[in-house]
């Protein structure tokens, strides 16, 4: 499905997006279900309440005829004390709808994001991606993103 940009109007979220967020949260959750196995059923990952109303966060949306179709969020934190930058721009929640991708619309929101987070002092940003999410590398390297520490993980019960 082919949708003119013009049609795709990105604001700000707000608190009376709760629900529709909460929603979106949960198609996240499952899209990622394939790259970790335990990934509990309907899990939370977002305080979208402190999300929403912190000063040091930023929610943003993407509508289609008032329907929310992507989402993502940055949120000022502090950096490890070994690091040159004290604050860093952290990106999650990056959704967009199955019928709606292939649009640049990650790239629209992440670019919002990143603007909002510039306006206060802040030029380091950081993601966690899936290793094995390629096309999800390869929409953030696009943006100039690049691998910088890999998480490794084990489950030892039999």
């Amino acid at each position: 499905m082919t949708i003119l940009t013009k049609e795709i109007h990105v604001r700000t979220a707000t608190i009376k997006d709760k629900v529709s967020l909460l929603n979106l949260e949960q198609a996240v959750v499952e899209a990622e279900r394939p790259y970790n196995a335990q990934i509990k059923t309907a899990a939370h990952y977002y305080d979208l309440d402190d999300l929403l109303t912190n000063e040091n966060a930023q929610v943003v949306v993407a509508e289609h005829k008032d329907a929310i179709i992507a989402t993502g969020y940055v949120q000022i934190r502090q950096s490890k004390p070994s690091l040159t930058h004290s604050k860093h721009g952290y990106l999650g929640f990056m959704y967009v709808s199955p019928e709606f991708r292939g649009q640049a619309l990650n790239q629209k929101v992440i670019q919002n994001l990143m603007l909002w987070a510039e306006s206060k002092g802040i030029y380091d940003f950081y993601l966690d991606v899936y290793n094995d999410n390629q096309a999800a590398i390869n929409a953030y390297q696009k943006l100039g993103f690049e691998p910088s520490l890999l998480e490794m993980k084990v489950n030892t019960a039999k």
